[in-house]
C-alpha cells in the first residue's frame, strides 16, 4: 500500500495568531494513522512558529518553495539546508503559480528538486496543464515534458520517497475541480511515465492531486487507483475543511 498523504499549502496567507489558531483547531481532528501523513506547508517566515506548535503532534510540516542554490549572492533567497534546520519535512517545488507568475522553467523546477532532496527535504514535484492545453488535447505531452525535466537529468530513482503532485491548473482556485476520471487518467500517466523507467519507484511513488479539493469531492478522488491523496490550497485554511480531507485520506 502507497502511503497517502494530505498536504495543506497556505500560499500567501497567515499572522501569527491566525496560524496558532487554525494549527490547534486542525490538531484537535488530525491523529496519526498508519500509511497517512498530514502536513501544512506554510510562508517562510512561519516555519519556527509552525515547528514549535506541531512538533511532535502527528502534523508535519514545510516550505511552498526553495532555492536552487545552496548559498551566496542571491537576495531572497531561502536553500533546502535553513528549511531543513527549522525541521520542515517537505518542501513544495514548481507549483503552478510559480511556474506561471515567476518564470520557473521546467529545468529551474528540476534543479530545484535536486535541491531539497540535497538538504535532507522531501520535494514535493508538481505538474499540471492549462485550461487552454487541455482543451487543446495536449495535457499528456504537457505531463510528458515536466516529467522528463526531471527523469532526464536525475532519473526515476530520484523521485525514490518524495512526491509529484498533479495539478490542473484550471482547477486551481477557481472552484473547478478535475472529475475523479480526469484526475486518474492523469496520474495513470504519470506513473507510468516514471515506471518506464523503474516500475518499482512508480508503484511506491505518492501521487497527489491538487485542484480545488474539498471535503465534499476528496473521497471520491481519493477512491481512485492511483489518487495517493491531496494538495491542498483554499481548503487548508479552514480547520473543519482541512480535518473533513484528511478524514477522507485516513478511510481511503
Amino acid at each position: 500500500m502507497r502511503t497517502k498523504l494530505v498536504v495543506g499549502n497556505w500560499k500567501l496567507n497567515g499572522s501569527l495568531a491566525g496560524n496558532e489558531a487554525l494549527l490547534k483547531a486542525v490538531q484537535a481532528g488530525v491523529s496519526a494513522a498508519k500509511d497517512r501523513i498530514c502536513a501544512v506547508c506554510v510562508p517562510y517566515p512561519y516555519l519556527a512558529q509552525v515547528g514549535s506548535l506541531l512538533r511532535g503532534t502527528a502534523i508535519a510540516w514545510g516550505s511552498q518553495d526553495v532555492s536552487r542554490h545552496e548559498k551566496g549572492a542571491f537576495t531572497g533567497e531561502v536553500s533546502g539546508a535553513m528549511v531543513a534546520e527549522l525541521g520542515a519535512r517537505f518542501a513544495i517545488v514548481g507549483h503552478s503559480e510559480r511556474r506561471s507568475m515567476f518564470g520557473e522553467t521546467d529545468s529551474i523546477v528540476a534543479e530545484k528538486f535536486a535541491a531539497a532532496r540535497k538538504a535532507g527535504l522531501t520535494p514535493i514535484f508538481c505538474v499540471g496543464e492549462t485550461l487552454a492545453e487541455r482543451e487543446a488535447g495536449v495535457t499528456e505531452s504537457v505531463l510528458a515534458r515536466q516529467m522528463d525535466a526531471l527523469l532526464s537529468k536525475q532519473g526515476a530513482a530520484a523521485l525514490e520517497g518524495a512526491v509529484v503532485a498533479y495539478e490542473p491548473v484550471w482547477a486551481i482556485g477557481t472552484g473547478k475541480t478535475a472529475t475523479s476520471a480526469q484526475a486518474e487518467e492523469a496520474h495513470a500517466f504519470i506513473r507510468a511515465r516514471i515506471a518506464a523507467q523503474d516500475a518499482g519507484v512508480a508503484g511506491r511513488l505518492p501521487i497527489l492531486y491538487g485542484g480545488s479539493v474539498k471535503g465534499s469531492n476528496a473521497a471520491e478522488l481519493f477512491a481512485m487507483p492511483n489518487v495517493d491523496g491531496g494538495l491542498v490550497g483554499g481548503a487548508s485554511l479552514a480547520a473543519d475543511d482541512f480535518i473533513a480531507i484528511w478524514r477522507a485520506a485516513v478511510a481511503a
